[in-house]
């Protein structure tokens, strides 16, 4: 049994005729006829009281029509709903990110996504990146944004990655209260001077910036620890204190200033992943072009930002 079959039959039975059906269907009526002799053959049963002229349905015919109905109708429901997923119209996309890039790419990512696929549903999970690899394992993430400072995070299956940016970590401070000495690039040992927000240990980032003063023998002078990204930067804007942080998290910030950090210049790569064994589905794979270009577009407005994207 088949849908071209079901087909042929439903309209035999709303037309009761052969001929009518068959030049609806666009279909030769000697093809029609053996489409439904083959379908009662399948079946066991005739499904037609065949008369000159009149064609009417048999007791299996009428049981057989509000299925076949049903059917037609279900066919025609996923056609289209197939449609609108590769158009777009419909779907769904589940993307994991830091906090340090939610405020900054993924905000001007999902901006215009959403702008172009409103239809398309979309769920954000914020999240360290080791955590984030975890849940592109478990498939509780389609696609994410995973930084790396110290190599690629450890993993127990096989990532696809695509390397979107490298961008300095700078030394933020209030644009009108400004503790850094006016100057191009500072110092860690400078920077062990100043009032100093860290992030919570949670970050990775919060984790470099330490290894790097220990590695130099230096303390940093904390005036305030253990808050998330955002609410560092209010707290830098206040003029609590200055903080290290990602060169892409001061796009927009008018009310922040930042210089460069050098001796050591500290980095970290930001790529794009997925799991090797899944193929992104239509509005993934769309959300993905966009992450694409929206980089290549941050990379374009700050020396700090360079691309990778080839």
């Amino acid at each position: 049994m088949n849908l071209e079959q079901l087909r042929g039959f439903v309209e035999i039975a709303r037309l009761g005729h052969f001929t009518r059906a068959s030049e609806h269907l666009h279909l030769a009526q000697p093809s029609l006829s053996r489409q439904i002799s083959t379908l009662e053959r399948e079946l066991g049963t005739e499904l037609f009281h065949r008369a000159r002229g009149h064609i009417t349905l048999t007791a299996s015919g009428d049981a057989l029509l509000p299925r076949a109905q049903r059917m037609l109708a279900e066919a025609e429901a996923i056609r289209e709903e197939m449609g609108e997923l590769a158009g777009l119209r419909r779907g769904r996309v589940r993307l994991g990110a830091p906090p340090t890039l939610c405020i900054s790419l993924v905000a001007e990512a999902i901006s215009t996504f959403h702008s172009a696929h409103p239809g398309v549903d979309l769920h954000l999970t914020e999240s360290g990146s080791r955590a984030l690899v975890e849940q592109l394992a478990i498939g509780a993430v389609d696609i994410a944004l995973i930084t790396e400072s110290d190599g690629p995070p450890p993993s127990g299956f096989s990532l696809t990655r695509t390397p979107l940016l490298t961008e300095e970590l700078v030394v933020v401070s209030a644009a009108s209260q400004p503790p850094i000495a006016v100057t191009p690039s500072i110092g860690l040992e400078y920077l062990s001077t100043l009032p100093l927000i860290a992030l919570d240990e949670t970050y990775e980032l919060r984790a470099a910036t330490d290894a790097a003063f220990r590695s130099a023998g230096l303390t940093p002078s904390h005036v305030l620890e253990g808050a998330e990204m955002d609410a560092v930067l209010r707290f830098v804007e206040r003029g609590v204190g200055v903080a290290v942080v990602p060169a892409m998290v001061l796009l927009d910030q008018p009310a922040l200033r930042s210089v460069r950090l050098t001796h050591p210049m500290m980095t970290r790569v930001v790529s794009l992943a997925h799991r090797s064994d899944v193929t992104p589905a239509v509005a993934v794979a769309a959300m993905r072009e966009v992450i694409l270009s929206t980089a290549a577009e941050v990379a374009r407005r700050d020396p700090a930002i360079t691309s990778l994207i080839d």
